[in-house]
């Protein structure tokens, strides 16, 4: 039995997933080969250089040809990277599949990792309390995702309160969280954090994978999913994001759902943000500059409608990596750096005119099945 058209645009994961297995082919197959320094892991557990020795007992380092894409340590770079921005998608789903818009989710990442880095540098090596371990780093990490938090409340409040359309309020928080952010730290970076915050968010696999970013991203992704399709909050959602008049009528309580999925959307920017503070060890008031695009980029690429109505978490995900490897892509084949946005542009625009593709097939199966 073919696949027709129809039926790849109707299953989205299927769809992404062979764009994923294409995309890597690509690169594996136009990104040439890299000399890389040969590592061996010693008996303590440890990554050790690997050298050869000649007949005159004189010693080299031992180099091996690898894939520039299809290697441990490019792949273990673009997991951590889609990881940050996978996180940050999965709540922009919410907003998106509810029918709304948040540009600020790049500012609220810059601003809680400012918060955050102001309370750990407090509790740090060199800060006025010293290095207090756990509980300064519970308490950074607290601070972190509460500012994220009140952010998305003031998001959703305004947006709830005012009545104005989520562009135009997100538009101005985005410029209001960072000013506060520059404000705080002065443009100054904000570093010396407790060892112990940053050993455990850096625990990382012989090959340099990071695992904390990777784990979260997963339990992100699964809440996600659990949320959206398998309780009624997520239904009530998908409902807004379908037909809010209609959900209004129906009883479903739209501003308390409006606030909600903003407060979704903050909270995972200010866990990817927690998860920067431990991994770089810093922060500061430019921290996130272009991440809107990114993540709402990850987020049509992965199903979710800007029409409202429609999406998954695990889509988005995909999406986020789908975007990654388009940037890895760009490094990897000596692209002009200065074309990334554009060519990120490009997808998103494909995206949405594929979603508006599904949308009129849909409409026309409704047709005929009406007309039969």
């Amino acid at each position: 039995m073919s696949l027709s058209l129809r039926d790849v645009l109707r299953f989205q994961e299927s769809g992404l997933l062979v764009v994923i297995l294409v995309l890597g082919a690509f690169l594996t197959a136009f990104s040439g080969t890299v000399r890389a320094p040969l590592f061996q892991t010693g008996p303590d557990g440890t990554r050790e250089r690997v050298f050869i020795t000649d007949a005159n007992g004189e010693r080299t380092p031992a180099f091996v040809e690898r894939n520039k894409f299809l290697n441990a340590q490019n792949l273990a770079q673009l997991a951590k990277d889609t990881s940050f921005i996978a996180i940050m998608a999965v709540g922009m789903a919410f907003v998106i599949i509810s029918g709304g818009i948040d540009l600020s989710v790049g500012s609220i990442y810059a601003l809680a990792s400012v918060a955050g880095a102001l309370v750990l540098n407090h509790f740090g090596p060199g800060g006025p309390a010293g290095d207090i371990g756990l509980a300064g780093s519970l308490a950074g990490a607290a601070v972190c995702l509460g500012t994220a938090l009140a952010c998305g409340l003031a998001n959703g409040g305004l947006i709830v309160a005012l009545r104005v359309h989520p562009f135009i309020v997100t538009l101005g928080t985005m410029a209001v969280f960072r000013g506060i952010a520059f404000v705080a730290t002065r443009g100054q970076s904000v570093g010396g954090f407790p060892q112990s915050f940053r050993d455990f968010i850096r625990i990382e696999t012989s090959q340099g994978l990071s695992v904390m970013p990777l784990l979260v991203m997963i339990a992100v992704t699964v809440v996600g999913w659990i949320v959206l399709s398998r309780l009624a909050a997520g239904r009530r959602v998908y409902a807004i994001g379908g037909n809010e008049l209609a959900s209004r009528f129906s009883g479903i309580r739209i501003e308390r759902v409006k606030l909600g999925v903003y407060l979704m959307s903050a909270l995972a920017a200010g866990v990817a943000a927690l998860l920067s503070l431990g991994y770089y060890g810093g922060a500061t008031s430019g921290d996130g500059q272009g991440y809107e695009l990114s993540v709402i980029a990850a987020a049509v690429v992965g199903g979710a409608s800007l029409a409202g109505g429609r999406g998954s978490a695990l889509g988005v995900v995909l999406g986020a990596l789908i975007i990654q490897m388009i940037n890895s892509g760009i490094v990897i084949l000596g692209i002009d750096q200065n074309y990334s946005q554009i060519i990120i542009g490009t997808v998103v625009i494909a995206a949405v005119v594929l979603d508006n593709l599904n949308s009129w097939l849909a409409r026309r199966r409704l047709q005929q099945g009406a007309g039969h």
